[in-house]
């Protein structure tokens, strides 16, 4: 596909100008006028030759973009390599383009990443930018325009290469202080002596006793041992966090400021739980931005924190759903797990959600942007325990 002419030597693809052309060359002939009809054959061989040349331009051109982070932290930086190969005999002129999301940024704040550069035969290039993530969400970067031509750029062709890459932007990690959060312990204390234990530590292995179930049976150490061995456990504390964030009220007041601001504290949270050894989990009642679940199970492994942070940074601030209902049909509140229940404002969501956690004897802690009620509305006695979000955020970015 042609694309449109540049700069000063557009004139020559003009269609009108090149019909006078032609229409020069016909009279010349006519008149017998030898110098105006060698200038104009020549005019019309140099079109001719450029349309050809830009035709062929596109093929043999090898290309590669490449992002060396797809996941990162507000404030970090990311850099975008672009490659270039002119795989045949015939020079070219070359424009590249890369699309990226609104909500990165380079230096000069453009939201299209461009460059030019001529190509001779079997010759390469390469392009790289760096660009900073800005804030929260899911963007791509891509995708790829390619526009190539003539070495004089009298005419080009156009393509678009469907490379891209998503770039996730979890919320900004803040500093908190230190708050104790409700449990209910099962287990009980490490090495602590218990009837009960929890198959999460493993001491080591036995012979198998009989009675035993069958799923407590090591394999590998059987097939070692030659004879059944069973896996050995300690009792454990451990606790389980299931952190819930209600979208609805920011969604209705459209607090996007405070919005993002509580999702900072759910991200820094879940990651200085991961860190002391507890299990996490996550669940919320808004729009997930890409589809999936908007709920993230309590556990403890290596890819339950990603997973929080990816939730975290694709959720959006759009209601899907009702969080009881998605509590109460999606979520299974085993025993020992507690709950740290965000929310805009003081209100009658958060005194729902204290009622459903005390029929199911969950312990939870709610924390608001707004701890307050408005003037003349009586307190009830049940969000006497609600506490302000600055009661656990310094309002200090944490340096990754």
């Amino acid at each position: 596909m042609e694309g449109q002419d540049r700069g000063v030597p557009s004139l020559f693809t003009i269609t009108l100008i090149q019909f006078f052309v032609g229409v020069l060359l016909f009279i010349a002939l006519i008149y017998g006028h030898r110098d105006l009809t060698v200038l104009t054959l020549l005019v019309l061989g140099v079109i001719s030759g450029a349309r050809l040349w830009a035709r062929m331009s596109l093929s043999g051109l090898k290309y590669h973009l490449w992002v060396d982070k797809q996941k990162v932290f507000p404030g970090e930086n990311l850099t975008i390599k672009l490659s270039a190969e002119n795989a045949k005999l015939l020079p070219i002129w070359l424009e590249m383009k890369v699309y990226i999301g609104s909500l990165l940024q380079v230096s000069s704040g453009e939201r299209v990443l461009t460059k030019e550069s001529s190509l001779l035969w079997y010759q390469s290039t390469h392009f790289q930018w760096e660009l900073t993530a800005e804030r929260r969400g899911v963007y791509q970067i891509g995708p790829l325009y390619i526009l190539t031509g003539d070495l004089f750029s009298f005419f080009s062709r156009h393509k678009r290469a469907e490379e891209s890459y998503p770039i996730i932007v979890y919320p900004r990690l803040v500093s908190l202080k230190s708050i104790s959060l409700p449990r209910r312990d099962f287990f009980g204390a490490p090495r602590a002596k218990s009837p009960l234990q929890d198959p999460i530590y493993i001491l080591g292995t036995r012979d198998y006793q009989d009675g035993q179930p069958s799923k407590y049976i090591h394999w590998k150490a059987s097939a070692r041992q030659h004879r059944l061995q069973e896996k050995v456990f300690e009792s454990t504390q451990q606790e389980k966090v299931l952190l819930v964030v209600n979208v609805e009220p920011f969604a209705r007041r459209r607090a996007e400021e405070d919005f993002e601001r509580t999702l900072e504290v759910v991200a820094s949270l879940a990651v200085r739980m991961e860190q002391q050894g507890h299990s996490v989990g996550l669940v919320t009642n808004g729009a997930v931005k890409g589809g999936g679940p908007p709920i993230v199970p309590v556990a403890r492994n290596h890819q339950q924190l990603p997973a929080i942070l990816e939730l975290l940074a694709r959720l959006q601030m759009k209601p899907d759903g009702d969080l009881k209902d998605l509590l109460h049909h999606k979520v299974a509140l085993t025993w020992g797990i507690s709950c740290v229940y965000f929310s805009h404002k003081e209100d009658e969501t958060v005194f729902f959600a204290k009622e459903y956690f005390a029929q199911r004897k969950t312990p939870v802690v709610f924390f608001v942007c707004q701890p307050h009620l408005p003037a003349g509305e009586e307190r009830p006695e049940v969000l006497r325990k609600v506490y302000c979000l600055d009661d656990i955020c310094t309002h200090k970015a944490e340096s990754k």
